[in-house]
């Protein structure tokens, strides 16, 4: 008999004769009720077994974790809290558990513990929700570009360029380590290696992107890139996934447009079918909120987050009226941030996006029009001569998730730029080629995949929002 999902099984309009369903026991009560989860819904199913007439080896076997199949009546249930339970007439165990060693036991365990158990963790309600959230929210990036004409671009994850400039890439070679070729003057001869020259990692494919907006218009990305920056912070991995749009003819305002209108349909899209999900997470963030001192604890809940961003503009704001309000604000004043903020041209930290969005406006904002030296050689200079047509979207809780620009068209500027900052033009010929042949406005940007994931769950470790962690000093599993 082929098996239902617990999930339509718990939606079902009527009761039924014979059901199957097939799950990983989440506890077992009494001889009798087995909590029965197959990851379709962050809610159990209640089966009842007739303990009286089930084999007491068989009993023993039911222990938390152990992949089951019933088969029995689905009935009204008579305990509160599900509509429908299972009325177990034939119960198999599929496979061999070890209760004594299973670690996912019913019980709180740390996020520290279950990162160390990540080929397991998804067994919780936690981890279940957020990498059901994290499937959909996947699933409504690549809807929202395609309803409207994007088209899907897969670039290079192995690159001979470093599109940020920072230099903190995973090189790939297959030169040996031991007796590596090297030129007469000591160095690495990347001659004799696979590619013939130096690779890398990507760290992103805006740049090969760009090249394909030059011809079909409209573009996205949606893939992993690297960055062998050495941090154990919180908010940084070394694989991650980048969602990146590059679209012709569309200058700073339009690009402004087209993020706010993105990030507001992928969350809307994913509020709409993650209730369940959103409300179990929403319900461990105020959990989680209240160990914390009160002066450290979020006004607002998960729900309200979500909300406001749905439910308000974006404000924008330019960097230079940014940094008026900053160093005219208290906490500058009274030296509260971390990072004081004294003259034009700093480089703003997560605390001072936070008070912009949190304290001041009250509503997720829009920084742009950066100074130059603070950002990548490939933003377009303004007029000033001395900041860049760069945007920054601003949420609450987390501060930047979006970053962006309008592309600097013009040829002779770039390779100006480029000089400046001691950039290869040997090396990006191909990407100076878009400005010598059919160049035009175009603008893009970047999401962190799992920085909107973050915000959407709750979550506060970025290290939560990804299936298996890739961080310095891990690579496990």
């Amino acid at each position: 008999m082929k098996h239902t999902k617990v999930k339509d099984l718990l939606q079902s309009n009527t009761t039924i004769a014979e059901v199957s369903a097939k799950g990983w026991v989440r506890t077992f009560r009494n001889n009798q009720f087995i909590a029965l989860n197959d990851g379709s819904t962050i809610n159990n199913i209640q089966c009842v077994v007739d303990f009286e007439n089930t084999p007491e080896a068989l009993l023993k076997r039911i222990t938390t974790g152990a992949a089951i199949a019933v088969t029995g009546k689905l009935v009204e249930s008579q305990g509160a809290g599900q509509k429908y339970e299972i009325q177990v007439d034939k119960l198999e165990i599929l496979g061999d558990s070890d209760a004594e060693k299973f670690p996912m036991q019913p019980k709180k365990h740390s996020l520290e513990f279950l990162r160390e158990n990540a080929h397991l963790r998804v067994r919780t309600n936690a981890f279940g929700a957020i990498m059901r959230v994290r499937s959909v929210l996947s699933f409504a990036v690549h809807q929202y570009f395609q309803e409207r004409g994007f088209v899907y671009v897969n670039t290079p994850i192995i690159t001979g360029s470093d599109a940020e400039g920072a230099g903190e890439m995973f090189r790939v070679s297959a030169l040996p380590f031991d007796g590596t070729p090297r030129t007469e003057d000591g160095k690495v001869n990347f001659k004799e290696d696979f590619f013939g020259k130096e690779t890398n990692l990507t760290v992103s494919g805006q740049l090969e992107a760009e090249t394909f907006a030059m011809a079909l218009g409209q573009v996205y990305t949606f893939g992993p890139t690297f960055r062998a920056e050495n941090s154990n912070t919180s908010r940084h991995l070394a694989e991650f996934w980048m969602i990146e749009p590059e679209v012709a003819f569309n200058d700073l305002n339009d690009n402004m447009d087209l993020a706010e209108d993105f990030i507001k349909y992928v969350i809307k899209y994913t509020v709409d079918r993650c209730g369940e999900d959103l409300k179990f997470l929403d319900g461990r963030l105020a959990d989680e909120e209240k160990s914390k001192p009160q002066a450290e604890r979020s006004e607002m809940s998960l729900i309200k987050k979500l909300n406001f961003v749905l439910e308000n503009n974006f404000k924008r704001v330019s960097y230079t009226e940014a940094i008026d309000i900053l160093r005219d604000s208290t906490p500058n004043k009274k030296k509260k941030f971390s990072y004081i903020i004294n003259e034009w041209g700093a480089d703003l930290q997560s605390e001072h996006e936070r008070f912009l969005v949190e304290k001041h406006f009250k509503c997720p904002v829009i920084l742009f029009d950066y100074p130059a030296n603070i950002k990548a050689f490939y933003m377009r200079l303004n007029e000033d001569g001395k900041t860049v047509r760069a945007m920054d979207i601003l949420f609450p809780g987390i501060g930047e998730i979006v970053g962006g620009s309008q592309r600097e068209e013009r040829h002779d500027v770039l390779v100006e730029k480029m000089r400046a900052l001691g950039i290869d033009e040997e090396e990006l010929w191909w990407y100076l080629d878009t400005r010598r042949f059919g160049t035009a406005v175009h603008s893009g940007f970047g999401l962190g995949f799992e920085r909107l994931v973050l915000f959407v769950t709750g979550m506060t470790n970025i290290r939560d929002v990804i299936p298996f962690p890739r961080t310095p000093m891990n690579a496990e599993f």
